[in-house]
């Protein structure tokens, strides 16, 4: 008899058993399960066709229908689940946790595989994705104006022992018109959240969890609303680093691109800059004036970050001067701030960092 898990065990059997998806390659590539494989029972058209049955014809002739596209592929799915599966066993789900999870599970089971199935399918693990976010999280939120070098520092932070959210490396942007430079294809919003949960559901909710300081879009995809509150309205410690230090940085970070890969993101923020500031900054690529480029958009997104920073309850930001850029020498200093001030005055019952 095929077991079939709640969406907490399914969770956690899924960290050493093989999830199968078999809902349709279209469905799959929207959003699915971090590490699932995709074994579509049917194809987007058939899954259309089966669809368009079941309302005219009734769920007895979409049966038959399905039958009849899935008979000829039985054996293929066998072999490939076969070589998916670890010690013999698999999870298996689908949309809703019906007929085609449990239609692939009995075709596995027949086979000689040991399979489970997730009660509620893929719809049940987005509904624990949105509640997860609703929890209170213990945030420590890392701000400080563009070119701050804020994901060098979470990254060192993580290597010190320290739990942190990287919402940049998980939304594959770096936030600004010229984040996209260098980074892979965006997935869907429901997608990052995916990805998002994956990374934070083995986080201590004990101890504080270091995150940048973000806008809720982050290119195309939206940090969850959830988590995003608490985001503005958790306590930040900004970093102050010297203008000529951000562009330093922020050189050596996008003045490998090409010239027209810099003119299409400065053009995404044209109406923010002016047109007169735009057109200098265009001529100052084509120059290969990059310090100039670098200093015109920060121009911009320094009143931004003020404004947005001006927007939060003041007795909740906590400033450090920096001189430099220097992740490894940052971190340490950062973390020692942190711990130096009291748990009162970060209105929140922390557990300090060990």
């Amino acid at each position: 008899m095929i077991e079939h898990l709640n969406i907490q065990e399914f969770i956690k059997q899924s960290a050493k058993i093989p999830v199968i998806d078999v809902r349709t390659p279209a469905e799959f590539e929207h959003a699915h399960i971090p590490g699932a494989y995709n074994i579509p029972i049917f194809t987007n058209d058939e899954r259309a066709q089966v669809g368009t049955a079941y309302k005219k014809q009734g769920k007895e002739q979409a049966v038959e229908l399905g039958l009849k596209l899935v008979g000829s592929k039985l054996y293929d799915f066998v072999r490939q689940a076969k070589k998916i599966a670890k010690d013999k066993q698999l999870l298996v789900h689908c949309w809703r946790g019906g007929m085609r999870s449990a239609s692939m599970a009995w075709l596995f089971q027949t086979a000689g595989l040991y399979v489970k199935t997730l009660e509620g399918g893929y719809k049940a693990y987005r509904r624990n994705v949105k509640s997860f976010f609703a929890q209170k999280f213990n945030l420590i939120v890392l701000g400080g104006m563009t070119g701050s070098g804020k994901t060098e520092i979470l990254e060192q932070m993580e290597q010190m022992g320290e739990q942190i959210i990287d919402l940049e490396k998980i939304a594959r942007h770096k936030g600004s018109a010229f984040g996209a430079l260098g980074q892979e294809k965006q997935t869907s919003t429901e997608q990052f959240e995916n990805n998002l949960f994956e990374v934070y559901k083995d986080l201590s909710l004990n101890k504080p969890v270091w995150i940048e300081d973000e806008s809720q879009a982050i290119g195309y995809v939206r940090v969850p609303e959830e988590l995003y509150v608490q985001i503005r309205n958790s306590p930040v410690i900004k970093l102050n680093i010297p203008k000529k230090e951000r562009i330093k940085f922020l050189l050596e970070e996008y003045g490998r691109f090409e010239p027209e890969q810099l003119k299409i993101s400065v053009l995404k923020i044209k109406k923010r800059l002016g047109g007169l500031k735009t057109q200098q900054a265009l001529e100052a690529i084509e120059t290969g004036d990059l310090e100039t480029v670098v200093d015109i958009s920060l121009d911009y997104y320094d009143k931004a970050y003020n404004y947005g920073i001006s927007k939060r309850e003041a007795a909740q930001v906590f400033e450090i001067e920096l001189s430099e850029i220097n992740a490894r020498f940052n971190s340490e200093k950062i973390i020692e701030f942190y711990k130096a001030l009291s748990i009162k005055d970060l209105k929140n019952n922390f557990v300090e960092s060990s």
